[in-house]
């Protein structure tokens, strides 16, 4: 009985052994010709991106607090709003004006967005998305005082340091008594205490503080000032592949709309070149500064120019 079924165990594996190897040979075929195909949630392209993005939180209306310490203004709305069409996770932090770019560069955050004006100086050292904004300069004093933007030698002149402002200061007024501050906030507060004159400032920023009470005795002297680096971009470390998503997707807000919409939220119009007439006071005109006889290699010791917005 033992060798009967033995036997027929026998047959039977013997039977079994060609068919094993045919199946064998047959997943090998499949194997190398049909790859297992992985979930859309495994591949990199579907893998939510996680972002931090940096700005300066008191450069209204651009960024800065509310009562309660929370993120709010037009680049924050922004912001929100690119990241929700990239259907990536954004954190956005403040951080020191002079701290945006080494922070950037040292990779503490992933991009910067604080009224950067995208000037020569810069893009030797960050890459810039494309243009959303466009704003010149001013000159703000009190009311009833004529001093003229052609006229500042000498005079005490408030400016928030590593901006296009300061900048223009040193470079065309180097004989004006300049005084660079921190932040914007620091430099109206010398302003409304007398220990300086008048105040050079981004238009858009300067024009929103003459419509607070602090501001209310105070006005535009003379005409806008555009130094060619008036557009604002988005900061990036050089080479990162967030640049061209985040030109991708702030093409696309413009043309389904929300780009516009939350332009005109906060500037009464639909177009960043609208939107710079609508924040002008005293129907100011356009005064163009020919860069081609600045000295790009001019700075002084107060200023970093790594800067400015």
């Amino acid at each position: 009985m033992s060798i009967s079924i033995s036997s027929a165990m026998t047959k039977k594996a013997l039977w079994l052994a060609p068919l094993s190897a045919a199946m064998l040979m047959l997943a090998g075929c499949n194997n190398s010709s049909a790859p297992v195909e992985t979930t859309e949630t495994d591949t990199a392209t579907d893998t939510p991106l996680n972002i931090k993005i940096a700005t300066e939180s008191s450069y209204k209306p651009f960024s800065y607090t509310d009562a309660d310490g929370k993120l709010i203004g037009y680049e924050i709305e922004l912001v929100d709003a690119l990241c929700a069409q990239m259907k990536a996770k954004c954190e956005v932090i403040s951080q020191d004006w002079d701290g945006l770019i080494p922070g950037l560069n040292a990779q503490k955050f992933d991009a910067a967005i604080a009224g950067m004006s995208i000037t020569p100086e810069r893009k030797e050292v960050v890459e810039f998305s494309d243009p959303y904004f466009h704003s010149g300069i001013i000159l703000i004093g009190k009311k009833g005082d004529d001093i003229r933007v052609d006229a500042l030698k000498g005079q005490p002149i408030a400016s928030q340091r590593s901006t296009v402002a300061s900048q223009y200061l040193q470079d065309k007024h180097a004989d004006a008594d300049i005084k660079l501050y921190d932040t914007q906030d620091n430099a109206y507060l010398d302003l409304t205490s007398g220990r300086v004159r008048a105040m050079m400032s981004d238009k858009v920023t300067g024009i929103d503080w003459l419509k607070t009470e602090a501001g209310k005795d105070y006005e535009v002297k003379g005409q806008e000032i555009s130094t060619n680096d008036d557009a604002m971009g988005i900061a990036f470390r050089k080479g990162d592949p967030l640049v061209a998503k985040f030109n991708k997707a702030l093409t696309e807000l413009k043309d389904n709309g929300t780009y516009d919409q939350i332009t005109g939220s906060y500037f009464g119009t639909s177009s960043t070149t609208a939107a710079q007439k609508a924040v002008a006071t005293n129907d100011l005109k356009e005064v163009v500064v020919d860069k081609a006889d600045t000295d790009a290699d001019t700075t002084t010791a107060k200023e970093a120019p790594a800067a400015t917005n």
